[in-house]
């Protein structure tokens, strides 16, 4: 183990000494035949006529290098999803995933596990990155901050083309960015940031940000101020911004920031032991009342103060795509609020963007959770119309979208 670890460092220090090597190390860690996920699909009641099994896939976990909130260079990881044999050459997606708290990964293959198999199977190459500070990675983990988001997965792009000579996929030029929840967000960070600062040598297809946290000095700054089935997102943000930003003393940072009791729970809780569910059930109900008093007010009566600053340097409401993109979102979203999406799509509209969508995946019985089912369905239909040829982007087959309709009718409420 010893051993490992030093040889990891050396590989890590040429690795990261080069502008252009960014892949670190790779290991194969599953393999799904064609059978083996026909099964998969029948068992877990998948219709393959909205997701066809075509390919068989292998699933990488990659070590690759990326830069930190601080600009230095760290190590941090993710999954490569790669169709085998398909019969065309393969499209890039970066798919972004949710909010988790503990670091280390588990291959389950459920959740959004399941969603780049869905993808891959049908001949996509699928970068799943850990963002920093999680899976493999190193330091802690920056929760919705931007740049960071953006560099881990385009650092991810970057490190899968190495390892596509090795294991012999042809790729297709194409690339697709999505994501769900804080992917969303993340996904918006990544397509901005490639289009900002490397247009001259990468171009994104389309994009589909799904029910992403947008306008956080706005919309989702709200929830703060009243009942909110998620209060672990403020202290992981405030955590992670701290760690960036230096706002507060980090030897102090846990009283100046919450009041008794919260100092100390806040403290316990987020020790990457935890899940969400675990952390949720220690803070309170409104997520406002773990906040010390002062800084309660200087948020309500400060624009200046620097905490809604950064919330809106890390917000993804206020830029203009140049590719298209369709945005996701559900009217019953209980903890992404569904106007993020619609102030993202007015801010982009009415500057000039030429082809930005709204897309309604579901209305007010669709959950956070259920929402994402039918919103990576479209996002995968918006896709593929690329895919046969389309410039703009298209809905999807109106019989598909027939199917779909009916299903989501038949729900129970």
């Amino acid at each position: 183990m010893r051993f490992k670890t030093i040889l990891s460092v050396i590989i890590f220090s040429i690795f990261a000494s080069s502008a252009f090597a960014q892949l670190i190390s790779y290991t194969k860690v599953d393999s799904f035949s064609v059978e083996r996920l026909s099964q998969r699909w029948k068992s877990m009641g998948i219709p393959k006529i909205i997701s066809p099994v075509k390919n068989a896939v292998d699933v990488y976990d990659i070590t690759y290098c990326t830069t930190y909130g601080d600009s230095s260079c760290v190590l941090a990881s993710g999954l490569y999803f790669v169709p085998i044999g398909p019969k065309k050459p393969a499209p890039l997606l970066i798919y972004n995933h949710g909010t988790t708290i503990r670091p280390q990964r588990k291959l389950g293959y459920n959740g959004e596990d399941q969603i780049c198999l869905m993808f891959s199977t049908d001949g996509y190459a699928v970068c799943e990155p850990d963002y920093v500070g999680l899976g493999n990675g190193e330091r802690r983990h920056l929760y919705i901050h931007a740049d960071s988001e953006a560099n881990a997965g385009i650092d991810m792009m970057k490190a899968v083309k190495e390892l596509d000579s090795i294991v012999g996929l042809q790729r297709d030029p194409m690339i697709f960015v999505s994501g769900y929840s804080q992917g969303g967000h993340a996904a918006m960070a990544v397509t901005r940031k490639i289009q900002e600062k490397y247009a001259g040598k990468y171009k994104v297809t389309a994009a589909s940000p799904m029910s992403g946290p947008y306008d956080l000095d706005g919309v989702q700054a709200d929830v703060m101020f009243d009942y909110y089935t998620q209060p672990h997102y403020l202290p992981y943000l405030l955590l992670g911004y701290n760690e960036v930003y230096n706002i507060f003393n980090k030897d102090k940072f846990y009283d100046m920031v919450f009041k008794p009791p919260y100092n100390d729970i806040v403290l316990g809780v987020f020790n990457g032991k935890h899940s969400v569910g675990d952390v949720n059930d220690t803070l309170p109900e409104i997520p406002k009342d773990m906040l010390s008093d002062s800084l309660v007010h200087l948020f309500q009566t400060d624009d200046d103060f620097i905490f809604k600053q950064l919330l809106r340097e890390n917000s993804m409401d206020n830029w203009v795509p140049e590719m298209p993109m369709q945005i996701c979102y559900c009217t019953g979203d209980e903890e992404v609020i569904y106007t993020n999406a619609l102030v993202a799509y007015e801010y982009m509209h009415t500057r000039g963007a030429k082809n930005v969508k709204l897309r309604k995946a579901g209305g007010k019985k669709f959950t956070h959770r259920k929402c994402a089912d039918w919103a990576v369905i479209y996002t995968k239909m918006y896709f593929d119309s690329f895919r046969r040829g389309s410039k703009k982007g298209r809905r999807g087959p109106v019989f598909k979208r027939m199917l779909i309709g009916i299903a989501k009718g038949t729900m129970k409420r």
